[in-house]
């Protein structure tokens, strides 16, 4: 007889598929813009919230976000100084902000904290109050990528073509820049701090070498990345591996297929 799964299988498929249909779009701009770095720095300073947010005795996935948010900030105005060139000053934010992150969590009076599940994420300690945070934070996302898309993909993927034809990159490059902070935010406790950009970056990758067009490229992304999540819960849920963990390897796998089949179409 067919056994339903258990609730918090549930509400962990839902929350990674949502962000996954979230992340999809935003991760095609992350891989042609070549801004992994970026994020990977933006996610280092999501401890620095969860620190914030325990010392504050506030939501996690609030003060997460806030602390991305100021990181994105940050990275705007290190992006306009010209002492050092700009992989320089990420790197040193990199690092500094992970450093920082471990120290202040570690400095947090109370019950011990367990740095792993925010590391690597818990997909299964999801609650009804982070689908909330997915959905309606997710639902503004979307909206505003759309918005923004046409000056997004054209900045993208030809900067002085697009400034020349009156396009102002400012605006959509700080409007992504926080979009990317807020789903980065709301992705860490699924896939946790270390895992969140191959969320975003892995299922773009797969979907390239099979799409024409920067739409077919999202949506394939999107697609995979569903289909990387079932994948990944089933993996764990079978083997009692962990869920972020596995969802990156289900992701990994889908992405080094898709990789072989586009070499191959192409001899």
């Amino acid at each position: 007889m067919f056994d339903w799964p258990e609730p918090f299988v549930w509400r962990a498929l839902f929350a990674a598929v949502g962000l996954a249909i979230i992340a999809a779009p935003l991760g095609c701009i992350v891989v042609w813009r070549r801004m992994s770095y970026v994020g990977e720095t933006l996610s280092q300073a999501g401890l620095l919230g969860v620190a914030l947010g325990l010392a504050a005795n506030v939501d996690l996935t609030f003060s997460v976000i806030l602390a991305a948010i100021a990181a994105a900030g940050v990275l705007t105005l290190l992006s306009r100084q010209q002492m050092v060139p700009l992989d320089s000053a990420l790197g040193l934010m990199h690092h500094a902000t992970l450093a920082l992150g471990i120290a202040a969590i570690a400095l947090v009076k109370g019950p011990a904290i367990d740095l792993m599940s925010y590391l690597f994420g818990d997909v299964f300690a999801v609650t009804a109050t982070d689908l909330y945070w997915i959905y309606g934070g997710g639902a503004v996302v979307v909206a505003v990528t759309l918005y923004l898309w046409q000056p997004l993909v054209r900045l993208s993927l030809h900067e002085d073509l697009a400034t020349a034809e009156g396009i102002n990159p400012r605006l959509p490059r700080a409007a992504f820049d926080l979009l990317l902070a807020v789903v980065i935010a709301v992705a860490m406790k699924i896939v946790g701090i270390l895992l969140v950009m191959a969320f975003l970056v892995v299922p773009a990758v797969a979907a390239r070498p099979l799409s024409e067009t920067p739409e077919r490229m999202a949506v394939l992304a999107g697609a995979m990345a569903i289909l990387g999540v079932i994948l990944g819960l089933w993996l764990s849920l079978s083997s009692d591996a962990p869920g972020g963990p596995s969802i990156v390897i289900a992701l990994c796998t889908i992405a080094s297929i898709s990789l072989l089949a586009g070499s191959l179409r192409r001899r």
